[in-house]
């Protein structure tokens, strides 16, 4: 029998891999920490490692270090998983070692253990194989003992009895943060705030929960970035997680509709006449895999917006020609744009400023310099809004 040690924090996580796993055939054990794991290797002798890069004590980076150190575990499969926008952390992954690097928010408990196989060069049960080539579903194995003592629980069912606390709790921490002048105080909540939405972001993806799931990867990252650099605390930024705690409220009640339909590409523009700012503003969408149309002209951007459809825009304030609260004003009056959401991505971040964005029709703004995830995640929200408020006509 094949062994697996799971490396994960995160109890509801570890429980659904470890019980589909067991069902599977594999002998399979749990280690809660970096550290623990690194001594469950020793004695437990895994064929392969199902490993959280964010792990308390001795981090995922370091637990691959210290195996791929030594000669036995040199080649020893692991598996990793990662956040979708943390990529300089999926290449120091490729770098200590990982088999393979998968998106906690993306994969499915399927494509997990059939990478697994793959990793082990094992085949397909026998029942699993006929069914495919048929294109009949596969029957469900029989679980085996160690996944019946260990109570194979649903996620779904799971992922909805922990998601209203930890909300509540994200919402305490956050009206702690914003009263907060302390570095380190700050620092610590972040922290907090952060290992409550990665482990939000586990739960969604096996919930099957995927709107879920994106916004909490996006802000999941967005509140390790503040942790490791917290000048980039600012209102800015605070105001982008507050509308991303309130929105995620929606989506768990509501965003199933989303998770079942095919949604077209959204439509983007972003308009500002400093080429890298809007190269600026492109780059941070792509993070969210977003694309969108940028142009430099405001004159000609109206002239875009009033014949084509879009579903968010970004503007630059401080334009030559037309500034961005004329344009935004001129776009309010499209009947096909009441209400599309436009953002502004702006240094002028006085009171006046943010006064005449409202007044031309604004939703929101960015302050300059920012965060490339910020803009992702409030894209993101934008975005994924525009798709509830759509399904739920």
């Amino acid at each position: 029998m094949n062994k697996i040690l799971i490396i994960e924090d995160d109890q509801l996580v570890a429980n659904v891999y470890r019980n589909k796993l067991a069902a599977g055939g594999f002998d399979v054990e749990v280690a809660n920490d970096g550290q623990s794991g690194l001594e469950m290797v020793k004695h437990f002798k895994p064929q392969l490692i199902i490993l959280d890069l964010m792990l308390p004590k001795v981090s995922g980076l370091d637990v691959m270090k210290k195996l791929r150190a030594q000669p036995e575990f040199e080649k020893l499969p692991i598996v990793v998983f990662s956040n979708t926008y943390l990529s300089n952390m999926v290449k120091e992954a490729w770098k200590a070692g990982a088999t393979k690097c998968l998106s906690k928010a993306n994969s499915t408990p399927k494509q997990v253990i059939e990478c697994i196989r793959s990793a082990l060069s094992l085949e397909a049960p026998a029942a699993e194989a006929t069914a495919a080539a048929s294109g009949a579903p596969a029957p469900a194995p029989a679980p085996s003992p160690a996944a019946a003592a260990a109570g194979a629980a649903d996620p779904i069912q799971e992922f909805g009895k922990v998601f209203p606390s930890a909300l509540a709790a994200l919402r305490t921490q956050y009206q702690t943060l914003v009263r907060t002048p302390d570095p380190a105080e700050r620092s610590r909540l972040l922290q907090e705030m952060f290992d409550k939405m990665h482990a939000l972001t586990g739960g969604a993806g096996l919930a099957g929960r995927i709107s879920v799931a994106q916004l909490t990867d996006a802000v999941e990252a967005l509140l390790r970035e503040l942790r490791d650099k917290p000048q980039g605390v600012n209102p800015s930024t605070l105001r982008t997680i507050a509308s991303a705690i309130d929105f995620l409220d929606q989506l768990f009640k509501n965003g199933a509709l989303l998770d079942f339909q095919k949604h077209p590409t959204p439509r983007i523009l972003v308009v500002d006449d400093e080429l890298l700012s809007r190269r600026a503003v492109t780059h941070a969408l792509e993070k969210a895999k977003l694309q969108a149309v940028d142009m430099e002209d405001p004159v000609a951007a109206f002239s875009q917006v009033s014949d084509n459809a879009f579903d968010l825009i970004f503007l630059d304030a401080d334009m030559p020609g037309m500034n961005g609260f004329e344009l935004c004003a001129k776009i309010r009056t499209l009947p096909g744009h009441k209400k599309t959401p436009v953002v502004f991505v702006t240094s002028l971040t006085d009171f006046e400023s943010r006064a005449n964005s409202t007044m031309a029709g604004a939703n929101d703004f960015i302050a300059k310099p920012f965060l490339f995830i910020e803009l992702a995640v409030k894209a993101l929200i934008y975005v994924l809004r525009g798709r509830l408020e759509a399904v739920k006509k």
